[in-house]
């Protein structure tokens, strides 16, 4: 039996999606988080991603920005609406949420998913280098929830984001 036909038997799994699907895509995830200065400086800076769009919403009293990672920011289109329609296309995109006032309030913060009650576990980033990337999180000072070095799994590490959001740092060729 073939791999796919394997996972194609676990029970609840349709094996052949209908037509109607097969141009969907998984376009993006949202995290929350409090302080949009600190959540950007990290996504931006730490781990490359591109802010495409901002929108706020001041009468709701809140912002989104929606990044990505990409080789060639160039691609991006630089007006709308073939701006937006790009983003709308794409795999992978990480929209924070910002409801303002957050950033002020020193005790709160937002549940990242890992403690009880659990729930929302980690986002992922692919990394051609793992150990290269994990030793310049060293140097930028990032916050590690498991090092390469930490427990069984040697060729994984989770950083955290300023929200306490974990990211999942691995090199896909390690993995295999």
């Amino acid at each position: 039996m073939s791999l796919q036909n394997e996972l194609n038997a676990v029970p609840g799994v349709t094996a052949n999606p209908e037509a109607a699907t097969r141009d969907f895509v998984f376009n993006h995830t949202m995290l929350r988080i409090k302080d949009p200065q600190a959540s950007l400086d990290f996504y931006t800076r730490v781990l490359g991603f591109t802010l495409v769009r901002k929108r706020d919403f001041a009468e709701a009293q809140f912002s989104l920005y929606f990044l990505v990672l990409v080789n060639d920011p160039a691609q991006i289109p630089a007006e709308e609406p073939a701006r937006g329609q790009w983003l709308l296309s794409q795999r992978g995109v990480l929209e924070l949420t910002h409801n303002h006032g957050t950033e002020h309030d020193a005790d709160f913060a937002y549940h990242h998913g890992n403690s009880e009650p659990r729930g929302f576990g980690h986002i992922c980033v692919s990394v051609p280098d793992v150990e290269a990337a994990c030793a310049r999180f060293e140097q930028l000072g990032v916050a590690f929830q498991k090092r390469l070095t930490d427990g069984r799994m040697k060729d994984i590490a989770f950083i955290k984001d300023p929200d306490g959001y974990w990211v999942e740092i691995l090199q896909p060729t390690s993995r295999v």
